[in-house]
């Protein structure tokens, strides 16, 4: 619901100079010629070109002066443009009776549902789908700001009413596509196996690609002096490193709620180097969730969880981003962890949009991947839909996705069901040792991602998932994040754990000898086999 009156008398204590917060949230074609690729910046500009334009290199671009930077240059090609988003509510159109602007402070609809971002697609679809492949296609690796980040690129599917000084990004996105070569062959059957490294970003993880989004408006609403004083959210650690990172480029205050003794070290640092206010408490992650929501309608701290669609906005770039990365041929299958549920349907309302624009003909079937000590999702799916109930997450190594209530359940199950989506799990030996093998074949990934491995693997045995389909694996954080996960595991000191794959160090005594006998065994086991 729209926050309202949420700086009541109490609060005034606090500080007697505090304003009133909060206040109650209360297509005509254009011209032809109305957009135009820079061939300097590849800025959207709808006042000189048609649809047909197509962004060209530069050849005679000349290097800004020594005492202008990129936000400077950025100014200097500024366009108006026609483009809008507004939030409606979840799963209704842009006609909705019900919307507000961006620039509101709201996360619910009258009816306490969920919100969601809508595009005005009639003004994207003056363009065609050749046109807007060449405009992203044209801004990769550049360093214009703000289009060398890989959400940005995609601004105008993004924030398109967002000026560009007003953006907070560490040109994020643009992450590894990696052709797991030797793990598909070897544990998959598989030669069109790859992985999408969305963790190898600014903070290790995926959502450094909402988090860009949502910290740029609310720098946005600070300098339009709304009620914003700090960003808080509550986090199984991803969540925090982000926002405490973004909001730290920004000046801009974080507050973040961990469950005690449920993240790791690495994760717990994060937040805490980035100058966060950090609040352990004594409870799971949906205990701290609603915590927050019940914070931030009392303070001026703008809530940074998915439950804000915000977020979601720049999460659906890896799916664009994946399209780009294959020259725009749609894979046949995308497996996606999943906790809180928004990123499931972030990349489906990224494929679907690039579909619905002619960028390509048709989406891949989705999979969303639950650890079996938190799997809600996978429970209703199997249920046929029928009857979804909140559980009660238990402790598993894929701890960002340890949810047991997610706050998008509508959203996730909306995208499944439209993309002929499937739900699996997968236990805690599983998932450690899916992570174990993707590492022994070069990778270094995070648990969850050894959750959609398993998915994958469980997909492949009982044949839905082809030995030749094109399958994209997301991986959602860094490994270094979990090394204290992968140093238990290597040391076999997991309880009731085998560790099939563990390789433990072998301890050998400081003596030539020795150490040639110990070798001459190992290639002995390595020699090719004839």
């Amino acid at each position: 619901m729209a926050s309202s009156a949420l700086f009541h008398s109490s609060l005034s204590s606090l500080s007697p100079d505090l304003p009133a917060f909060y206040q109650n949230p209360a297509s005509k074609r254009p011209p032809t010629s109305s957009l135009y690729v820079s061939c300097t910046s590849s800025t959207f500009d709808p006042s000189t070109a048609s649809n047909t334009s197509s962004p060209q290199p530069s050849s005679n671009k000349t290097r800004r002066a020594a005492d202008e930077n990129i936000r400077d240059e950025a100014r200097r090609h500024r366009s108006p443009h026609n483009l809008s988003a507004k939030y409606i509510p979840f799963n209704s159109g842009f006609d909705s009776p019900e919307s507000y602007s961006l620039d509101e402070i709201v996360y619910r609809s009258q009816s306490g549902g969920l919100l969601d971002v809508q595009h005005d697609m009639e003004a994207l679809r003056k363009f065609d789908g050749a046109y807007w492949r060449r405009l992203f296609d044209s801004r990769v690796g550049k360093t214009t700001w703000p289009y060398g980040s890989g959400v940005w690129s995609k601004k105008e599917w993004v924030l398109p009413e967002i000026d560009d000084d007003d953006i907070v990004s560490a040109f994020e996105g643009n992450s590894n596509l990696f052709w797991a070569e030797r793990f598909g062959k070897q544990f998959m059957g598989m030669n069109d196996l790859w992985v999408k490294h969305c963790g190898i970003s600014h903070t290790g993880s995926f959502k450094d690609l909402g988090m860009t989004v949502l910290i740029s408006q609310v720098n946005r609403l600070r300098k339009l002096k709304r009620p914003v004083i700090g960003v808080g959210c509550a986090s199984t650690g991803d969540t925090s490193a982000a926002l405490s990172a973004y909001c730290a480029s920004a000046g801009i205050p974080s507050i973040v709620f961990l469950p005690a003794n449920k993240i790791s070290m690495a994760q717990l640092v994060q937040p805490i180097a980035n100058g966060a206010f950090v609040l352990s408490i004594d409870t799971d992650f949906d205990g701290c969730m609603k915590l927050i929501r019940e914070i931030t309608a009392e303070l001026p701290i703008y809530l940074a969880n998915s439950l804000n669609s915000l977020r979601l906005e720049g999460q659906k770039t890896a799916a664009i981003e994946i399209l780009q990365q294959f020259d725009w041929e749609v894979p046949d299958w995308v497996i996606v962890p999943g906790g809180n549920l928004g990123n499931i349907y972030a990349f489906y309302k990224g494929f679907k949009m690039c579909q619905e624009l002619g960028l390509v003909d048709r989406i891949p079937r989705m999979v969303c991947a639950q650890a079996a000590n938190a799997n809600p999702l996978y429970l209703y799916y199997k249920s046929g839909w029928k009857d979804f109930k909140p559980v009660k997450a238990n402790s598993t190594f894929a701890s960002a996705i340890q949810i047991g209530d997610p706050v998008s359940i509508d959203r996730a199950v909306y995208a499944l069901k439209n993309c002929d989506g499937i739900v699996e799990e997968a236990s805690e030996e599983e998932l450690m040792d899916a992570m174990a093998k993707a590492d022994s074949t070069g990778m270094f990934i995070c648990p969850h991602t050894g959750v959609a491995l398993t998915a994958l693997d469980k997909l492949r045995k009982s044949g839905v998932i082809g030995a030749g389909d094109r399958t994209v694996v997301v991986s959602t954080a860094h490994g270094l994040k979990f090394t204290q996960a992968k140093v238990d595991y290597h040391s076999k000191a997991i309880p009731d754990m085998a560790c099939r794959s563990a390789n433990p160090p072998t301890e050998v005594k400081a003596e030539f000898g020795a150490v040639m006998d110990v070798l001459k065994d190992y290639l002995l086991n390595k020699a090719p086999k004839e």
